[in-house]
């Protein structure tokens, strides 16, 4: 991780550490990364999204670049936008699901996927020197206005078909999916019923999609009889969803579905996940044909890895997934869809939810200064490695250790100043004690640090 960019690009406190200076200077070093092409603009709804679109566009025009202006759109639309209109990169001004006083620049490649750190690592270089390109008064880049939300409409009803029409609950959290998603449900021919789907940076529910935020979706579905009930953050590359009963799917049981249905829908093939996903997945789709590969943790790790194997679908346990027969950027909308196919083709969610195996998951944050997250770090993998008894090891991202009925994942938030334990195991009673460890070696390690 750089200066300026985390797990997710560039997240902080508008008019703080995120400022218009700060984004007309990205804007710059992308343009003077690229040297010449075009660039696809979107941001979500939060009150700062123009100011630092303004600004982000003006130091992409000064470097030559042209930029197309989608305007307010959700990431999903970003991406498809790119390959669209054969842009050259993409950015969406978003924090994502992060409280409204943040705000986010994401930048994404010509292929739909987000910029790896290595480019991102590029382009803070461009940044810190200020060493930028300044295109002569006859070469600056044109700025043109698009709106890319008919043809992407079109493209996802070629790929997704329903027999039948649903009754479908959407809560896009007053985001940037509510230009999308209930119109897009309502195009494959179901009865949308909208919550908080006027895009207003004023956000009446915790933007992360999990049961606390969305217990007045489950209402509704339930109080409605709705056939499901889709949820999405700030830019909508996540999906929470809601079964016919009126339940939260928890994420793994999810994921472990939409994983299933894609290899049922695609032929079989990898999957790919991340560190903090649990055994439910493998266990789930291995009779499918699916092999589970595990990377780090984030959207563009995820896809790097769908792209290496050529897999079938990507996703992580927060409701982030990636369908590469679509697209590498991640899709919350086009989730929806999908999900809305495999009620039609295989039955009703709650009845799909009991096929698969639910294991036991906590999940703790431990507040811990940035600065002392590496040397915290190394203390909890030489603590951990001593005083707990495991078979296997993964340190791609954090340290994970894992016996055959349990897993405990040590890792260091990317993007707010936490260590984070993601565990599992078969019963609630092993699960506490684990965490109850856990939780001790982590406060330890950073009091030491």
């Amino acid at each position: 991780m750089g200066r300026y960019f985390g797990t997710s690009g560039i997240r902080e406190v508008v008019n703080e550490k995120l400022t218009p200076e700060l984004a007309l200077g990205v804007g710059r070093a992308l343009g003077t990364c690229l040297g010449e092409g075009t660039v696809v603009v979107g941001m979500d709804t939060r009150t700062s999204g123009e100011m630092l679109k303004r600004a982000l566009v003006s130091g992409l025009l000064s470097a030559g670049i042209d930029v197309i202006d989608i305007g307010l759109a959700p990431t999903p639309l970003t991406g498809f936008a790119i390959r669209l209109y054969g842009a050259d990169a993409g950015v969406t001004i978003t924090a994502s699901h992060n409280p409204p006083e943040y705000n986010g620049i994401k930048v994404w490649q010509a292929n739909g996927m987000a910029y790896t750190p290595e480019m991102e690592n590029r382009l803070e270089a461009v940044l810190e020197s200020g060493n930028f390109k300044k295109a002569p008064w006859n070469e600056i880049g044109r700025l043109r206005k698009a709106d890319p939300r008919e043809e992407y409409i079109e493209a996802a009803l070629e790929m997704v078909h329903l027999d039948g029409s649903y009754t479908v609950v959407l809560d896009s959290g007053n985001g940037a999916g509510s230009i999308l998603s209930p119109y897009l449900q309502r195009e494959m021919g179901n009865r949308v019923i909208s919550l908080n789907s006027h895009p207003s940076g004023f956000f009446v529910r915790e933007l992360e999609p999990n049961a606390r935020s969305l217990s007045g979706l489950a209402k509704t579905v339930k109080a409605m009889e709705a056939d499901v009930g889709i949820a999405h953050d700030g830019d909508a590359d996540r999906i929470g969803v809601v079964d016919d009963q009126g339940n939260f799917i928890e994420y793994e049981v999810m994921l472990s579905l939409i994983a299933g249905y894609m290899l049922r829908k695609f032929g079989k093939g990898k999957i790919v996940t991340t560190v903090d996903a649990g055994f439910a997945l493998d266990d789930y789709v291995k009779p499918l044909g699916g092999e589970v590969i595990r990377t780090r943790v984030g959207d563009v790790a995820v896809a790097d890895e769908l792209a290496k194997h050529g897999g079938v679908f990507g996703g992580e346990p927060s409701g982030t997934w990636i369908m590469p027969e679509w697209n590498l950027t991640p899709d919350g909308i086009f989730a929806g869809a999908l999900v809305l196919e495999m009620i039609d083709k295989l039955g009703p969610l709650s009845e799909l939810a009991k096929e698969v195996p639910r294991y036991v998951t906590l999940r703790a944050k431990i507040p811990c200064p940035n600065e002392k997250k590496g040397k915290a770090m190394e203390i909890i993998a030489h603590e951990a490695l001593r005083s707990f008894d495991y078979e296997r090891l993964i340190d791609i991202d954090g340290v994970r250790i894992e016996s055959s009925d349990w897993w405990i994942l040590f890792r260091p938030s990317g993007t707010e100043p936490i260590m984070r334990i993601t565990l599992e195991a078969h019963t609630e009673e092993k699960a506490k004690e684990l965490m109850a460890k856990a939780e001790r070696l982590v406060r330890g390690a950073i009091a030491k640090a």
